[in-house]
């Protein structure tokens, strides 16, 4: 089994060494991973303990565990279809990228950023039940806990919502909801 890890295009260095510690990747052995990619964006971490392959993706081997550590690609489609677990910042791209692949989903709110924004999205879409959230201290029993069959799907994108509230917005739908043209006039 697999685990795929993001930062996104932000510095969370308190994640990706966490990641890295002994407690998450014994509790990631635990669990059956077999092998963990982290995407760490501009964030530090142990380089020595790692070969380096090209200029920047690192790799070694830790116990029954393969890892590889990257910072940027220019998508992450393949990772996260790949994945059994998705880990990562609560960037709202990131979350509803993962969602729509209907993977599990562990987020982790940076707190050093502006308002806290993560944190309000996450918390929200943990109450819809779609996914789960942690701390960086509690990362190892947030991953020793989850569930994926307890996790609710998230419902697929219908692209005629969003055409319906356009036209409500732009007046062109009125409060009978009877359509109208751009003349005003009922269609």
């Amino acid at each position: 089994m697999h685990v795929f890890v993001t930062v996104g295009s932000t510095r969370f260095d308190a994640l990706v060494q966490k990641i890295l510690s002994p407690p998450v990747l014994d509790v990631l052995r635990a669990r059956g991973y077999h092998s963990l990619d982290v995407q760490c964006g501009n964030s530090d971490f142990d380089t020595p303990q790692f070969q380096q392959r090209t200029g920047d993706h690192w790799q070694r081997t830790d116990g029954s565990l393969e890892l590889n550590v990257w910072r940027f690609k220019p998508s992450l489609k393949e990772d996260y279809e790949r994945a059994d677990l998705i880990i990562s910042h609560a960037g709202s791209g990131t979350i509803i990228d993962v969602l729509r692949l209907g993977k599990p989903l562990i987020v982790v709110p940076n707190p050093t950023l502006l308002d806290n924004h993560q944190e309000e999205l996450s918390d929200a879409l943990v109450g819809l039940g779609h996914l789960r959230s942690s701390t960086v201290a509690d990362l190892p029993h947030a991953i020793e806990k989850l569930d994926p069959t307890e996790l609710v799907p998230f419902p697929q994108f219908d692209g005629s919502r969003f055409r319906e509230l356009l036209d409500e917005e732009m007046g062109f739908v009125d409060h009978d909801h009877a359509p109208k043209n751009l003349n005003g006039a009922r269609r």
